[in-house]
């Protein structure tokens, strides 16, 4: 039996791919991962380069590098990547109209032991304020490759979520791209990267439609419009904080009256240490509390 590929080996083995065919593919990193990337950084040291633990730094070289024509790759885990340089990401890249690709790991709380200085809840709802911002979030390491590969160098700025949740199989993904499950005749469960298997078992024996994306921007607005029929009742299942999507999901029912929901981890600090699958369990997040969710919902 193969050894399962996580999204974070994934990661590295596009990265070298794309080092290796584009000599314009730049690699910029902050000490996280240097071991999966090691064959990069021996390999293309004129453009692969460890700052260390300085994620502004990082940033700012990695805006440099596009200014110059690079096609830059930022990797390291999710708050390091979106919050603690946000400065930069919005002007140095947001501003400047520059592109590269931020490859992240660790959303939302794969290092949920290290405590919130280490959670990456929020990083989603963050870099949607920057304009003209694309984020992507696979469900599987098959589905990163393929989205990495579909946004590097089209000259946006692109947050590719990569964690260690995943779902048992891939899924046909392209930016933008909505994928229909199955249907039914009730609500529509809008499932956003790796929470799809668990919201499948949720609403087993349910009379639900299930849509899968792992395109949060690029959104399909009129792929949810149609797939959600006349008087459609929307429910997000997100792997972040819930409600990041309601601007969206909204914008795409606005011309029709609807219901909205949303399932997704809750607005606020935790209290407690723990695994992630022990704060999937507290937010529930797991199978049994979506479909405790989803029960509180149509009751």
């Amino acid at each position: 039996m193969s050894a399962v590929v996580t999204m974070r080996d994934q990661a590295a083995a596009t990265t070298i791919d794309l080092l290796r065919e584009d000599p314009r593919a730049a690699l910029v990193l902050a000490e996280i991962s240097t071991d999966r990337f090691a064959r990069a950084l021996e390999g293309f040291p004129d453009r692969a380069v460890n700052v260390g633990i300085m994620e502004a730094t990082m940033v700012g070289v990695a805006a440099g590098l596009a200014m110059e024509g690079f096609h830059p790759i930022v990797h390291t885990i999710a708050p390091f990547l979106t919050e603690r340089p946000f400065e930069q990401l919005k002007l140095d890249f947001g501003y400047q109209g520059l592109g590269g690709t931020l490859l992240g790991t660790g959303a939302s709380y794969d290092y949920a032991t290290e405590g919130a200085t280490h959670h990456g809840t929020g990083d989603v709802g963050v870099l949607l304020t920057i304009p003209g911002v694309e984020v992507l979030v696979p469900g599987h390491a098959a589905e990163l490759d393929t989205l990495v590969r579909a946004a590097y160098a089209n000259g946006h700025l692109t947050y590719v979520r990569g964690g260690a949740a995943a779902n048992e199989a891939s899924l046909p993904v392209t930016p933008g791209s909505l994928h229909v499950v199955r249907r039914g005749g009730g609500p529509t469960l809008l499932a956003v990267g790796p929470m799809l298997d668990r919201t499948v078992a949720a609403a087993d024996g349910m009379d639900a439609t299930i849509a899968y994306t792992a395109s949060v921007a690029p959104f399909d607005l009129e792929g949810l419009a149609s797939i959600a029929g006349e008087r459609p009742h929307v429910i997000t299942v997100e792997p972040f904080y819930e409600g990041t999507l309601a601007a969206t999901v909204t914008a795409a029912l606005r011309h029709t009256p609807s219901r909205f929901d949303t399932i997704g981890v809750p607005r606020r600090f935790p209290s407690a240490y723990g695994t992630a699958a022990e704060h999937d369990r507290d937010n529930g997040l797991d199978a049994a509390g979506i479909r405790a969710r989803l029960e509180a919902l149509l009751a």
